[in-house]
């Protein structure tokens, strides 16, 4: 069998033997090259693959009796390289991946012109769509603070005559603060609040107090008396600002009743009805002095959605029929003024709407075009994406 050579000394090898040049030429070539894979390295020497070509040492003489051996030893594969994963956070998926870019993705504005993003009024354009009819309530350059909290920032706002407007925003923007502005509960540190033309500040009490009588007020939960039933609690508003006999206090509150379906309900008490039952017999409460202007502080809180439906439709039923009293009587048209978060009711009921943000208007105008406003918080907010202006804080 052919010897195949070997650099250095096995285990076994007799030290005292001489070194004999073949054996020192072989070792030198092994110093100058990397070795050669038949050489057995020690357990604790670091492997290194090189490829058989350039590792074998140079070709002995045919003196020395050494053969090559008959094949080469095959290359030793090498790994394949594992393919690195890019890292994607929860909820997000890698866009244009193959199979992984059809994974859901959020929804988000796109296409916008660059804001400055120092500029906290940037998406205020303040753009008042044309209604075409007269305001009920304006608001002009009104500005309120809590101490150091400012709250109204030059708000320009109106709501229409004969209209059902709806004031939309995020919390803590100024919604109900703009309410207790109308019924004079509060008064601008800035600017002016006219009802009808008149301004509120600016009324003498005995004024004021007739002024109020333009207005029905439906508060969360209904607010109702809870000493008192639900005839009692209708009744209250005519007994406390009319001259009017008992048995037309009991007509007028019977027909209230009827309205919203609750003419079964009189001699009930507040904790004996369901959270949409208190909201009629609130509504009810509001209807019952005929006013020119009625307020609905979120009226849809706290109902689940098929009675919020409900309620939608029995307010846009009570303000056709006021307006086709009015248009025979000659009177004011109703304005009727909701102020909601739900956006379902704001598609159902609203005709005119205004967007608050910041103590101001973002945009206001007829319901149709605020819903396909090019305003990026406008359709933000209309649509109830976590993605675009408006962020958590």
């Amino acid at each position: 069998m052919p010897r195949i050579p070997r650099i250095g000394r096995d285990r076994n090898d007799d030290e005292g033997q001489p070194e004999r040049p073949e054996d020192r030429d072989v070792r030198d070539a092994a110093q100058a090259s990397p070795p050669s894979i038949f050489h057995d390295e020690p357990a604790s020497a670091e492997p290194t693959v090189v490829h058989p070509a350039a590792s074998a040492p140079a070709e002995p003489e045919d003196d020395l009796g050494w053969e090559e051996p008959a094949t080469a030893a095959p290359e030793p594969a090498q790994a394949e390289a594992p393919k690195r994963e890019p890292i994607v956070a929860p909820g997000f998926a890698v866009m244009g991946a193959g199979k992984e870019a059809d994974a859901p993705k959020r929804v988000s504005v796109v296409n916008e012109p660059p804001v400055d993003p120092t500029d906290e009024y940037a998406w205020h354009t303040g753009l008042v769509r044309p209604h075409g009819m007269p305001d009920a309530v304006e608001f002009i350059d009104v500005h309120k603070a809590f101490g150091r909290n400012k709250i109204l920032r030059g708000l320009n706002m109106g709501l229409p005559e004969g209209k059902i407007s709806m004031i939309l925003g995020p919390s803590g923007t100024g919604k109900s603060v703009c309410i207790k502005h109308m019924v004079g509960l509060l008064y601008p540190d800035q600017g002016d609040v006219l009802v009808h033309g008149e301004s509120v500040p600016n009324m003498p009490d005995d004024d004021l107090f007739e002024m109020r009588k333009k207005f029905g007020v439906l508060f969360q939960d209904g607010a109702l008396f809870g000493s008192m039933n639900v005839f009692d609690n209708v009744a209250f508003p005519l007994r406390q600002h009319t001259d009017k006999a008992e048995e037309e206090i009991v007509a007028t509150v019977s027909s209230r009743l009827d309205e919203v379906g609750l003419g079964f309900a009189g001699d009930k008490f507040p904790n004996e009805l369901s959270g949409g039952m208190r909201k009629r017999a609130g509504f009810a409460r509001a209807l019952v002095l005929d006013p020119d202007i009625v307020l609905f502080d979120e009226p849809d809180s706290g109902l689940d959605p098929v009675r919020t439906a409900l309620l939608g439709e029995l307010i846009q039923e009570i303000h056709e029929e006021v307006m086709q009293q009015r248009q025979e009587s000659g009177g004011p048209l109703p304005a009727f003024t909701l102020i909601t978060h739900d956006i379902m009711t704001a598609r159902r009921v609203a005709e005119h709407i205004s967007v608050l943000w910041k103590g101001r208007i973002v945009e206001s105008g007829p319901a149709e075009e605020l819903f396909n406003s090019d305003n990026a918080f406008v359709r933000q907010f209309l649509s109830g994406e976590s993605q675009g202006p408006l962020g958590m804080e």
